[in-house]
């Protein structure tokens, strides 16, 4: 029965799509360091989050994502500059590490809400999933979606991919399709699943944010949800092989940068 459901909303979904990708319109421009993650003060921190607005303004971006206690002052701006529903606000939630309880992420998220968020981004506590914890995983995937969707928001869920070997990325990404396909239906649509904190620190040499390789995975076990690539984008190059790979949005901190045509030397 599930499979039949998911299989019938693939299909309504399959529309014509145009060779000509509108790159502006996939990036999510990032910033999500502490001032003391980044080494520097509170003031400049503000003027990197105002630029991070701005640009994204300036080139036509899909989406700012910024740690919550910026939601207010971005949606502000991006109203005044009266680009309110063609620039969206995100924010994350239990960010980074996702093993808060379902009460705190339920609260961070309405808090969010209140605050003019358009889109949540949640952590799942892939830690929980790792050592077979799934009904924390269902419960507060199930908790997280509901509150979003009823408040008319996007709502993705962040595996952390780095943390993960390709069997895993493939069964976390089937769990939380289903759990949103069984509770939400055709809403489904409007809930991705999304690769990356950026924050992760692996023990070896493995990228810590998205690859092409992890996205096509996360793409074959979550439709009728949608994909976003989010770290290891650096160029225009990076850009176009996640969309190939079927990445439908792009969260980069770099996303000026390669909508100028340049390469960006930051790791994050």
């Amino acid at each position: 029965m599930l499979k039949e459901q998911i299989n019938k909303m693939k299909k309504l979904m399959l529309v014509e799509q145009d060779t000509t990708v509108q790159l502006p319109r996939y990036m999510d421009s990032t910033y999500l360091k502490t001032p003391e993650q980044a080494g520097i003060d509170e003031f400049e921190t503000d003027r990197i989050v105002f630029d991070t607005v701005k640009d994204a303004i300036e080139h036509d971006m899909k989406l700012v994502m910024l740690r919550p206690e910026y939601v207010t002052a971005a949606r502000a701006l991006i109203d005044k500059k009266g680009y309110g529903g063609r620039v969206l606000v995100g924010t994350v939630i239990d960010f980074p590490n996702g093993d808060g309880t379902v009460t705190e992420k339920v609260r961070e998220a309405n808090e969010a809400i209140r605050s003019g968020a358009d889109e949540l981004d949640f952590v799942v506590d892939y830690k929980a999933f790792m050592r077979g914890d799934i009904d924390k995983v269902r419960r507060e995937v199930q908790s997280g979606t509901d509150v979003g969707l009823k408040n008319g928001k996007v709502v993705k869920w962040i595996l952390e991919t780095a943390a993960l070997n390709e069997e895993q990325i493939a069964e976390l990404t089937s769990l939380i399709r289903d759990i949103v396909v069984q509770n939400f239906g055709s809403k489904a649509q409007d809930v991705f699943v999304k690769t990356s904190t950026g924050f992760y620190q692996a023990e070896d040499d493995r990228p810590i944010g998205a690859t092409p390789e992890s996205v096509s995975i996360m793409k074959q076990n979550s439709g009728p949800l949608k994909v976003k690539a989010s770290g290891g984008v650096y160029s225009a190059d990076d850009a176009y092989k996640m969309i190939d790979a079927g990445a439908e949005r792009i969260g980069t901190s770099a996303a000026k940068t390669i909508l100028m045509g340049n390469k960006s030397t930051d790791n994050y």
